[in-house]
């Protein structure tokens, strides 16, 4: 996978009715800048309310993924996250006139073929990655899943459904653009004739027809044949993918998963991100990473890594001062001490990632830092001194911005400031 930021070029719009609520709604997506992440918005609401595709915006539902609740819910999004995921794109904006997507064919396919014609689009700022770096299990009802720290996504799906079509179907495979495309776009949603009534009941399934889905009988198929003699498995390990999106993130994971369900799918997701922010991990960012964003290199360059980001709001940074820094020849002989300004550079250039995070084509920008106010030193740095800088986003229009910055050495604070800084071209 790239670790390039991706949005599309261009805004492309499908529309139709949808598959449980049977509801026409038109959806559009559109460009959107780097540190956006995926977000829809309701456009036939007043305010047109928006909801990130986060898996702490998820609610646990059955047949189908939903994001928030009451009037402003987002219902069965889950083909429309796998295309997004499989596309790479990190940033993008989905306004729907409706509660739930367009069933189209019952698959991701004309979704991940619209985002193909906006084209992919590169953004600036730093890639986000969940990664698992030890192994987790997790059970939902009959739902039950194995993670394991892998480079990249793969998926090891089983599904066992009583019915002389389906079966026991496994199917492993690594997920990436070109194999999402040829093994999984295409797999069609299916349902069971003898579910119709209950599933009506619960006021599901008003969209469904076998235009836009595969219905079985108790002896096969109802006016359809297959794509693939294990399109539903094929079906499952989609949804999968949809629903592994709510990471807000792209996931370098090996999940298998046996009986997957949207709410199993969901609730391990929430479980990743969960002990991901415990280890610091799915914001992590090494030097390499840095110094693709920031151009400063030595002596100047006070970033040693990036802990934690959430774009356009706050970022972690740490600096590993040693007896090496070339300040120290004279600053002082015999007494090392970390200069003041330099302990407030390295905040900068902390906050400086932040910024860069946020805007387009970082590698031909820079940023200026416009004011400093507040500004106090409380404690001395010195050699073997771990500082820790945290900056907080106040406020972000355009290309300027004003943080709050703290720097601490184990958990004592050393130094503290406002600022405000903007990006400019270099």
């Amino acid at each position: 996978m790239s670790d390039q930021r991706h949005s599309i070029a261009q805004a492309v719009s499908l529309e139709g009715i949808g598959l449980h609520l049977g509801r026409a709604c038109r959806l559009t997506f559109r460009p959107a800048e780097a540190g956006t992440g995926v977000v829809f918005r309701r456009v036939d609401l007043s305010g047109e309310p928006s909801i990130p595709a986060r898996a702490d915006f998820a609610v646990l539902s059955d047949r189908r993924t939903q994001l928030g609740s009451g009037p402003a819910a987002l219902h069965t999004v889950e083909h429309v996250l796998a295309a997004v995921a499989a596309q790479d794109i990190d940033d993008l904006v989905i306004e729907m006139d409706g509660p739930e997507p367009p069933i189209l064919d019952g698959s991701a396919a004309p979704y991940f073929d619209a985002l193909g014609r906006a084209g992919i689009a590169d953004r600036g700022g730093a890639v986000q990655y969940l990664a698992v770096t030890r192994p987790m299990s997790v059970k939902c009802g009959e739902s039950t899943y194995e993670v394991l720290p892998a480079p990249s996504l793969s998926l090891k799906v089983t599904i066992d459904f009583p019915h002389p079509l389906i079966g026991r179907q496994t199917l492993d495979m690594g997920v990436t653009r070109d194999s999402f495309a040829r093994e999984l776009a295409g797999a069609r949603t299916f349902g069971f004739t003898r579910e119709v009534e209950m599933l009506s009941r619960m006021g599901l399934i008003r969209g469904a027809s076998t235009a836009n889905a595969l219905v079985l009988d108790d002896t096969g198929l109802v006016d359809a044949e297959l794509r693939w003699a294990d399109e539903f498995v094929r079906h499952k390990t989609m949804d999968c993918v949809g629903d592994l999106a709510l990471a807000g993130a792209r996931v370098r994971a090996r999940v298998i998963a046996i009986k997957p369900s949207h709410r199993g799918t969901v609730t391990l997701v929430q479980q990743m991100v969960t002990q991901a922010s415990r280890e610091g991990e799915s914001r992590m960012l090494g030097i390499e990473d840095i110094m693709k964003v920031l151009p400063h290199r030595y002596p100047f360059l006070l970033v040693d890594r990036v802990l934690e980001m959430e774009p356009r709001k706050r970022i972690v940074g740490i600096k590993n001062v040693t007896m090496n820094e070339p300040f120290f020849q004279g600053h002082f002989p015999g007494h090392p001490v970390m200069p003041g300004v330099l302990i407030v550079e390295a905040m900068a250039q902390v906050g400086g990632m932040l910024l860069m995070g946020a805007v387009e084509d970082p590698e031909n920008k820079i940023v200026y830092f416009m004011s400093l106010d507040n500004v106090k030193w409380r404690k001395p740095v010195r050699p073997g001194d771990q500082l820790r800088c945290e900056l907080e986003m106040i406020q972000i229009r355009g290309r300027v911005c004003k943080m709050r910055g703290l720097a601490k050495v184990e958990g004592d604070l050393v130094c503290e400031a406002d600022m405000a800084a903007m990006v400019v071209d270099r």
